[in-house]
């Protein structure tokens, strides 16, 4: 079975997340903008002795809020999301009457991708990045119109839990996108983590009703009967293989696939102490750019279309933060490097917040 990975407990740390003061950092201005330029322009050297002023001040040079005019809706985004839904609709007619091993393939190389890409808008959607802050009811809506390509309600549970892993991120028993310890216990080998890898959806299924288990929403149960109800017709009209293809699909590109290596990309602890990495890659450009981690937790508000321009009016705050080049090297270190696994996570006590 392989040599066993050399964690037995998660890393603890007894301190914020670093998106808190980041974000603080980074936003924190002077109240008159215009006397700050000014200021850095006719006294360049006031602002290199306020760069190496006492601990706790800030520099002139790090303060950015131009970044709060990124914030708000994306317009496209209703439109692509629309356009990948009725993408897979046309698929559906497509494969209705393909033998079964091609519609296991096309779930495998396109389908599943498209339906991965939409789990990853719907990430966006539940941050009410469709349809702004005021519509909130519309970004619900929404996401549960892109979640009918992927076959299994999903939008409103992502949603209600997400929101944790936000506020509470590594949060014990607050963060369900941390594993349990039943998972970093036994997956500890490479040919289990492989399994672990492949298994994926189904931890991330389950996991919340164990960690952090909530009330079953109004939402949610309107989530699965217009799921249910678009199943049941895709079915009526052309057979069982659209549905195994998109539910494949949704299942396969979520567990051992290349895009699937954003789930452990961003969260686990390749280098110690940091708990968050982002990837600046071309695999970006079919994921609503999920690997802009780092500028996402720490700008949540900001649609995923916009965080690379977080990465460039921020550099100095990114750059020189440890980051991934491939989702496929991440796998491929995560399965054989010793030190990763399940535990390879940073966690924290949060004492406040279930009470919140």
């Amino acid at each position: 079975m392989g040599k066993a990975v050399g964690r037995w407990d998660f890393e603890w740390v007894y301190n914020e997340q670093p998106h808190t003061w980041r974000r603080k950092e980074i936003l924190e201005y002077s109240r008159d903008s215009r006397a700050r330029k000014r200021h850095i322009h006719e006294s360049p050297t006031a602002c290199i002795q306020e760069r190496a002023g006492a601990v706790g001040s800030h520099s002139c040079l790090s303060k950015y809020p131009e970044i709060k005019s990124l914030m708000g809706h994306d317009p496209q985004l209703k439109w692509v999301v629309s356009g990948m839904v009725l993408t897979q609709l046309l698929a559906c007619y497509m494969v209705h009457e393909l033998s079964w091993k091609w519609v296991l393939f096309w779930a495998y190389v396109f389908g599943g991708c498209i339906n991965h890409s939409l789990t990853l808008a719907i990430h966006d959607i539940s941050h009410n990045v469709a349809f702004g802050t005021k519509k909130a009811r519309w970004n619900r809506w929404f996401a549960m119109f892109a979640n009918l390509p992927i076959g299994l309600p999903y939008s409103a549970s992502f949603k209600k839990y997400h929101i944790d892993h936000h506020r509470y991120l590594g949060g014990d028993g607050l963060d369900v996108d941390i594993p349990t310890d039943i998972e970093g216990w036994f997956f500890c080998t490479p040919a289990r983590k492989v399994l672990w890898l492949f298994l994926q959806p189904l931890f991330y299924a389950l996991r919340p009703l164990v960690v952090n288990p909530k009330p079953v929403t109004k939402l949610e149960m309107l989530n699965a009967v217009v799921q249910f109800v678009v199943d049941i017709i895709i079915y009526y009209f052309w057979g069982l293989k659209p549905i195994v293809y998109l539910i494949a699909g949704s299942i396969l590109c979520m567990g051992l696939h290349p895009i699937s290596g954003h789930f452990i990309a961003e969260h686990y602890m390749f280098t110690k102490g940091h708990e968050t990495y982002s990837y600046y890659g071309p695999l970006n450009l079919i994921t609503f750019n999920v690997g802009y981690h780092m500028e996402h937790h720490d700008f949540p508000s900001i649609p995923g279309s916009k965080l690379p321009e977080v990465k460039r009016i921020a550099a100095e705050y990114y750059d020189s933060l440890p980051q991934h080049t491939s989702w496929m090297r991440v796998l491929w270190d995560f399965v054989f490097e010793d030190t990763i696994g399940p535990y390879a996570r940073i966690k924290r006590q949060y004492k406040l917040g279930k009470k919140e």
